[in-house]
């Protein structure tokens, strides 16, 4: 997969614009505007600004991610879980960087769709028939369009995926010629290609450093350049940025020129730049506008698409790695890769319209839109380091690489914070939010690790032979399947032995313990069987990949399949009448439901933590339906969860004294 996706094709180049550059590819739309608002537009703020944007563009996104960051690919594979994936195992700590980036992630793919829609929408107020365009009314227009979107995601993107790439490479090819025709407006744009302006920018221009939080908003898009790496591979990816390099800058120095022309040494208006004002509107032949509007919406929502959709594979993985809780997960078409969360679908729709009903204007957009982007980039770069480190690159590169990359994103992030008061905080609440279930997810899990009990299977072997030939006990089922989480394949949790045992005794023919282990490659779909006892007890193990489906009820059917076919077990029914008549004995699956006890002395930390976790786990899916059981044969048996008994009881017992003599006197 990993060869073919590698090899560069002009098919493969196409599928990468279309997929992968939405984000960024968009953000002429907004980030010149968002440096202008409020400032007298000058050669040095705009030259200046323009360079920052160039040399982002190019330490940001070239040379950390389509250099770099596109080496850590897991077979084929790209984006913060994978790469976390790759190093987990170098420390434990790292899971806390993985969940800040995700976070970050999801919390960018709330305001995306929003801020890059409307920008394209409200450019119509600069064609003369749409100029009295009400904001209402630009606002219902964008989130009939999100309402679209969000509602065509369960039908997949199979069919009118394959016209993003026609569409994106119109987009890119409109920008590029956009700006060439206005590079003649001011030659002397043509400075802002030399890092001196950029350096003298942050210098010498009152409250220049600031300007970073805008500037940052051109390279928002360079994560998705690794998180789409198995769609498209490395090859196309780094040949495709060439030209959308090329076309975004372009149209940058297009816009920079043609301001410093029309508007130098002016002030843009509140009052224009509310009506719509928009430089890259403004480039545009009247004649032309109408159509560039289409196109611009169309790419937007083509960026917002992208980013739905790396929100679904995102959660999936944390799934995988036991970060989120389980949802439900829906495949509307054979297209790897394609799938549809409703519960995520729901939760970015609500953000995505609460988002556009909050701010109204791209404008008030832009003053949250990057803060919780730079998290995720800044995660991303320490674990790249963590993967430098494990391919044994040499320590001063490290170093290096580190001090490079956190001293211009910790830039970025300190000038976002000015945001922060403008609309900031509403990303980091809820990259705050999505953080938080991340983390009770987790600590929870290891909260609950110190109750697990495993005792040796070898132990209780003769006990459930025993109880499997007691015809005193009717039979539970033919079969009997338990999911254990036992790695060691010699141990098995007591809470198994005891719902087999002492519970409610369970008689079957056949005991079959199954574990799933979920591992650090993407794809590996596999298995392996011990026959603990032939016949009687079967252990069943899948290693499956941190992106792969489980869909452990039709797996284990395939491996029964192979087992009966290899003449390995006899699935034939024991009862006498059946068995001669050939009838295939039944299936049952038993899944322990844990619930918490009252009888835990936690601390209140962990307290909290434990009441989100089993809040979380009642409004997600149950362990049967997480593990793609068939609900049909499945039983489930609830026990408690006892993380920390209660030891200190301040109980005495009083021995009981009928009443005394003269007690009885008196009462005589």
């Amino acid at each position: 997969m990993g060869k073919n996706l590698n090899k560069v094709t002009s098919a493969g180049l196409i599928i990468a614009l279309g997929i992968i550059y939405g984000d960024i590819g968009t953000s002429p739309l907004y980030v010149l505007n968002e440096i202008i608002s409020g400032r007298e537009i000058s050669d040095l703020l705009i030259i200046g600004s323009l360079s920052c944007i160039i040399w982002t563009l190019t330490l940001q996104t070239t040379f950390k991610y389509v250099i770099l960051t596109l080496k850590a690919d897991n077979k084929g594979e790209g984006g913060i879980f994978s790469l976390y994936a790759l190093v987990r195992r170098r420390k434990k700590w790292l899971v806390i960087p993985a969940m800040i980036g995700g976070a970050a992630l999801l919390a960018d793919g709330i305001i995306t769709p929003p801020i890059t829609v409307t920008s394209a929408i409200e450019g119509l107020r600069q064609i003369p028939a749409f100029h009295s365009i009400t904001q209402q009314t630009i606002v219902t227009i964008v989130i009939a369009i999100i309402s679209l979107l969000f509602f065509v995601q369960q039908f997949g993107t199979a069919s009118i995926g394959k016209l993003f790439g026609p569409i994106m490479t119109l987009w890119f090819g409109m920008i590029a010629v956009l700006g060439f025709t206005h590079l003649v407006d001011d030659i002397e744009i043509f400075k802002s290609l030399n890092p001196y302006y950029a350096v003298k920018l942050l210098a010498t221009y009152p409250k220049g450093f600031w300007l970073l939080g805008a500037v940052f908003l051109c390279t928002t898009g360079a994560e998705a350049l690794y998180s789409d790496l198995g769609h498209c591979g490395k090859g196309n990816i780094r040949i495709s940025w060439i030209f959308v390099k090329i076309c975004l800058i372009l149209n940058y120095l297009g816009q920079g020129a043609w301001l410093l022309a029309q508007y130098k040494g002016q002030v843009i208006p509140a009052e224009v730049m509310a009506d719509g004002f928009n430089p890259f509107i403004g480039i545009m032949p009247q004649w032309f506008k109408l159509f560039g509007i289409v196109i611009a919406t169309a790419a937007a929502i083509i960026a917002s698409q992208a980013l739905i959709s790396g929100s679904f594979t995102l959660i999936s993985e944390a799934m995988r790695l036991n970060l989120w809780p389980k949802m439900k997960i829906n495949y509307p078409t054979e297209e790897k890769g394609q799938l549809y969360i409703p519960g995520i679908s729901l939760l970015l729709f609500v953000g995505c319209v609460g988002i556009t009903l909050y701010f109204q204007k791209s404008a008030n957009m832009g003053a949250a839109y990057g803060l919780a982007i730079t998290l995720c980039m800044i995660s991303t770069s320490i674990l790249f380091a963590n993967f430098l480190v494990s391919k044994r690159t040499q320590p001063v590169w490290i170093y290096l690489y580190l001090v490079v990359y956190l001293l211009i994103e910790s830039s970025f992030l300190i000038a976002n914070l000015e945001k922060f008061m403008h609309g900031g905080y509403v990303t980091l609440i809820v990259g705050g939010g999505l953080f938080a279930v991340m983390y009770v997810w987790f600590r929870s899990r290891k909260i609950k690790n110190r109750y697990v009990e495993f005792v040796h299977l070898e132990d209780y072997i003769p006990m459930i032979q025993e109880l499997s030939t007691d015809k005193t006990i009717p039979k539970y089922a033919t079969h009997l399947v338990y999911m254990t989480s036992a790695n060691n394949h010699k141990e098995i949790e007591h809470k198994i032995i005891y719902s087999i045992l002492n519970k409610k005794p369970k008689r079957a023919d056949i005991y079959w313990f199954v574990h799933v282990d979920v591992i650090d490659e993407p794809y590996t779909c596999e298995y392996s069987v011990e026959h603990i006892i032939p016949n009687d007890i079967i252990r069943v193990e899948f290693r499956l990949g941190f992106r792969m489906e489980q869909r452990i009820n039709l797996m284990f059917r395939k491996v029964v399949e192979d087992l009966v076919t290899n003449k390995e077990v006899n699935i034939t029914s024991r009862y006498e009448s059946l068995e001669k008549n050939n009838v295939v004995g039944d299936f049952q699956f038993i899944v322990l439901e844990k619930y918490l006890s009252q009888d835990n002395d936690l601390p209140i930390t962990e307290r909290v933590i434990m009441k989100l976790y089993f809040w979380l786990k009642e409004i997600s899916l149950g362990e049967e339906r997480g593990f793609g059981l068939d609900p049909s044969n499945v039983t489930v048996e609830k026990f408690p969860l006892i993380v920390a008994p209660v030891s200190n009881l301040n109980l005495k017992r009083i021995d009981f004294e009928g009443p005394d003599d003269n007690e009885e006197d008196e009462l005589g």
